[in-house]
């Protein structure tokens, strides 16, 4: 078994605007012990993300950057505590998201769990395929300057 959120899944809300956490990130969620599940909106993207103690720990590591005093740690505690929330998770292991996370992440009657290790983000599916796939052209062209900046290795040259 797995530390880690790996993987995605895709869940639809039902008619009380539930979803269900899928089964392996609930298993990850009651080893680390935090009551309910930790939600704030993405910086920079139309998703959320969500956790519990490993994630809060990496949001104080990051402010822990900035004196408590600076801009930077007033902005950053303001996006990532201030306007966060804490979801009651249902012994179903279902959650109820609230209409501001909804509309943040543009989710309607689905929502795509997607695995980032010690966090786990929310999507409106489409909008997590097209953001999929812009990712792998992105690590393509990664891969591709990678190649051409590496040398060429050394080869035996019998006869030479």
């Amino acid at each position: 078994m797995t530390d880690r959120f790996v993987s995605n899944f895709t869940n639809r809300l039902d008619a009380k605007g539930r979803v269900s956490i899928p089964a392996s990130f609930r298993t990850i969620l009651a080893k680390d012990g935090y009551e309910g599940l930790y939600v704030h909106r993405t910086l920079d993207l139309p998703a959320l993300d969500a956790g519990g103690h490993a994630l809060r720990a990496t949001i104080d590591d990051i402010l822990a950057r900035f004196s408590p005093f600076s801009d930077e740690w007033e902005l950053l505690s303001t996006a990532l505590n201030g306007a966060s929330e804490v979801l009651k998770v249902d012994p179903e292991g279902r959650i109820m998201l609230s209409e501001a996370l909804k509309t943040h992440a543009g989710i309607g009657d689905a929502v795509t769990f997607v695995g980032h290790g010690h966090k786990f983000q929310l999507w409106e599916s489409t909008r997590f395929e097209a953001h999929l796939e812009a990712a792998r052209t992105r690590l393509r062209d990664v891969k591709r300057s990678l190649g051409a900046s590496l040398p060429a290795p050394a080869t035996s040259g019998a006869g030479t």
